[in-house]
């Protein structure tokens, strides 16, 4: 594929500085580029690596412009033209429809003319799959599975029963999205299964990473939201509610019935427990521990070592006061040292 400058401006919506006519074949780091390949700079740490890129345009921020040796698409952001771009050049390859001999489709379920299932599937009794949907190798889609047109399971994703995918979700291998919740009732010492009759939704143009799980709700749904998008290895549990627009790193996990806001991000390995709210646009640092609910917008931070449970509420009581006390310590120091001022004999 060959596309020139001019086009690739047109495509993100940027400024474009040098030839228009330069013809660019594929996308590279800085550091790796040839010519006829365009790069992007959207980290300042990478800066340096501008001056000797042997790429034919980049794509970066006005800031950096001026510094730039060859042509440019200038934007306000510049990972995103990145993006578009690398898209355009690295589309997805149609994938022919039809189902493989080798997969088992229930006589209840409803499979589109243009859908594609793949080899060693199961589809389960009053499965719905929509349009232009790719159901890849070893999938499995229980009773009841509705699946939205355009979206794509790439490979051994479960589906539990009565879930339901919106269109253009793209869900990754080992995935499995609607299975029971961890619902357990003691009994004496002993654990007795609590039925988990919920579902679990999902809106349009989610994305859930490989060998993560979004569990089914208890009691009503587990609700993603459109445009959610989730990173490998990461529990959603039962019950829990996730704003539009949202994105969840790395082995994260959000507890029962809690409540995500819109457009929030959720580091890598932090954790969520159950029952807590958290606003629109709260944005949680890795390893965090969230234990209580957030109301106001911002970035959060903190994690301590684990001790005994009394001790660790004992700790994190006289925490929450180390500001009143580091005032009220200044507040000593200025007296004392204004006494001592006074009691210094004049020369």
């Amino acid at each position: 594929m060959e596309m020139t400058l001019k086009s690739l401006s047109v495509l993100t919506g940027a400024t474009l500085r040098g030839d228009p006519e330069i013809a660019i074949r594929g996308v590279a780091t800085l550091q790796d580029a040839r010519p006829g390949d365009i790069t992007f700079l959207a980290n300042q740490r990478y800066r340096s690596c501008l001056a000797d890129t042997r790429a034919s345009a980049v794509i970066l921020s006005a800031e950096h412009a001026e510094a730039c040796p060859i042509a440019c698409l200038v934007t306000d952001n510049p990972y995103l033209a990145h993006a578009r771009v690398l898209t355009a050049f690295h589309p997805q390859p149609p994938v022919a429809s039809g189902v493989d001999p080798s997969s088992v489709v229930e006589p209840s379920a409803s499979v589109a003319a243009s859908a594609s299932v793949g080899p060693g599937c199961y589809i389960g009794a009053d499965v719905v799959i929509g349009e232009n949907v790719e159901i890849g190798p070893g999938c499995v889609l229980l009773r009841g599975a509705v699946v939205g047109r355009d979206s794509r399971l790439v490979a051994s994703v479960t589906l539990g029963h009565e879930t339901r995918l919106g269109e253009r979700c793209l869900i990754h291998p080992g995935a499995v999205i609607g299975s029971d919740g961890f619902g357990l009732a003691n009994d004496d010492g002993a654990w007795v299964k609590v039925p988990q009759v919920g579902r679990a939704i999902l809106g349009d143009d989610v994305e859930i990473g490989s060998c993560s799980s979004v569990d089914r709700g208890a009691i009503g749904d587990t609700v993603l939201e459109d445009g959610v998008k989730i990173d490998s290895q990461v529990h959603v549990a039962h019950n829990v509610q996730i704003g539009r627009h949202t994105a969840i790193a790395g082995c994260a996990a959000i507890a029962g019935s809690s409540k995500v806001g819109a457009y929030c991000t959720i580091a890598g390995g932090a954790g969520i427990t159950g029952h807590v709210e958290l606003t629109d646009h709260v944005h949680v640092s890795g390893v965090t521990s969230v234990t209580r609910s957030i109301r106001e917008p911002g970035l959060y931070t903190g994690t301590v070592p684990a001790m005994e449970h009394g001790v660790w509420l004992k700790n994190f009581a006289r925490l929450r006061q180390l500001d009143d006390m580091a005032r009220r310590i200044r507040k000593l120091e200025k007296a004392l040292a204004d006494l001592r001022s006074d009691e210094t004999p004049s020369q």
